[in-house]
């Protein structure tokens, strides 16, 4: 790994993670694909069989092999066709990436937002792992993901990405200050197209806090909230007609009702910008939110709503969020997650939503990939200059990565 022996702690961008695979750190029995490359981090693909679980479970001090042993119940075939996983059933999938770390090296695996925006719960466990989505300093060996569909019945298949891996070296963690200095030098977050005044950030424990927004569109939605017992969403796919699967939010004088453990779909408020130097991280839920819980964390890569050229106005967050126990009011701006940041070991290569085709730039709909979104770009999608040879302008975002 001698593209990785550089002094300084950080996350490993797209350049060092092809190394890493280059070398065997990051190795598979097919050939990961050169798509799968983020520039942060790495999208983990499915293997061929899905075990139905009698239970979720940490494999503490065994491999986890011995621990499926006594508690799978039925295997399913993610080959061709693929299978379907039923919901609120716990499944266990081995991926097809394995992991060689140096000593000096760990990761941490988040779901993909796409995985996240249809309320597919996964974590990834690993042999004697006391942690899940934690990635102990040179561990070598294979990776599980443990899937759990809440609101939809899911197709599967073979060598699809539910989650992703990034991986660090030391304390890649930004403190506070840190953060406030950030913002001051590159701003990380907007209010109407304008950078949120340093006074006004809400800089806690390591994390800015980031608001609802509950204004609503000229129909009158502030959001979706998923439908119960809907068709199976095939996440191979990308033609799912929203209206099967999804039915408006309408807010009411600024604020909305939540239904105890119902799934919404809503936006941030502010818009994310993530420079090029640094990474950041949605932590899944704040205990100070009250009953309201951002149900998934998330990685937002660098160059998240940061344009290269012309005006740099950020991305809003799509948020997953349930009230829990009891029926919860939300209004307009009340902060509801956080997002943490990471220094990065080195600059990408590339950067998300430019170099790389990205769905989510720029976005002002909360549905994932797997559903038929309007063509063109919509009213308030970020938009930037290409570059100065061919001086036209353009959208960004087509394809997720």
């Amino acid at each position: 790994m001698t593209r990785h022996r550089t002094e300084g702690a950080g996350v490993f961008p797209i350049q060092w993670l092809e190394a890493a695979v280059q070398d065997g750190v990051i190795r598979s029995s097919t050939p990961i694909p050169p798509g799968n490359l983020q520039p942060a981090s790495l999208d983990l693909r499915l293997g061929a069989t899905a075990y139905r679980l009698q239970s979720s479970f940490l494999p503490s001090r065994a491999d986890v092999e011995a621990r499926l042993e006594a508690l799978a119940m039925d295997q399913l075939d993610l080959r061709g066709e693929g299978g379907v996983l039923e919901t609120n059933r716990p499944y266990l999938i081995p991926l097809l990436e394995e992991l060689d770390l140096p000593q000096d090296v760990h990761a941490r695996a988040n779901p993909k937002s796409s995985t996240g925006r249809l309320d597919v719960f996964t974590r990834v466990i690993t042999d004697r792992g006391q942690a899940f989505d934690d990635v102990r300093p040179g561990y070598q060996g294979n990776l599980y993901l443990e899937v759990v569909p809440l609101s939809f019945t899911i197709r599967v298949r073979q060598g699809i990405s539910l989650n992703q891996l990034r991986l660090a070296r030391g304390n890649e963690h930004l403190d506070d200050t840190e953060v406030r200095e950030l913002h001051a030098r590159t701003p990380i977050l907007f209010r109407d197209a304008v950078a949120v005044p340093g006074r006004e950030l809400r800089v806690r424990r390591r994390g800015v806090f980031l608001g609802l927004d509950l204004q609503p569109d000229a129909a009158g939605s502030v959001g979706f909230r998923a439908r119960r017992n809907s068709r199976v969403v095939d996440m191979s796919r990308t033609d799912h007609p929203p209206e099967d699967y999804w039915e408006p939010v309408r807010g009411q004088h600024g604020g909305v009702v939540l239904e105890p453990e119902q799934f919404y779909l809503l936006m941030s408020a502010e818009s994310v910008r993530i420079p090029p130097h640094v990474a950041s991280e949605m932590t899944a839920y704040d205990p100070t939110s009250g009953e309201l819980r951002t149900h998934y964390a998330g990685f937002f890569d660098p160059g998240f709503g940061h344009a290269p050229a012309g005006a740099t106005i950020g991305s809003r967050a799509a948020l997953e969020v349930r009230a829990h126990d009891v029926p919860f009011l939300v209004e307009h701006g009340q902060p509801v997650c956080k997002l943490q940041f990471e220094r990065m070991a080195e600059v990408p290569d590339r950067l998300y939503g430019w170099d790389l085709g990205s769905s989510y730039q720029g976005q002002v709909v909360t549905l994932g990939k797997h559903f038929v979104r309007p063509s063109g770009p919509q009213p308030g999608q970020l938009r930037v200059l290409t570059p100065p040879s061919t001086g036209t302008e353009a959208p960004l975002g087509a394809t997720e990565r």
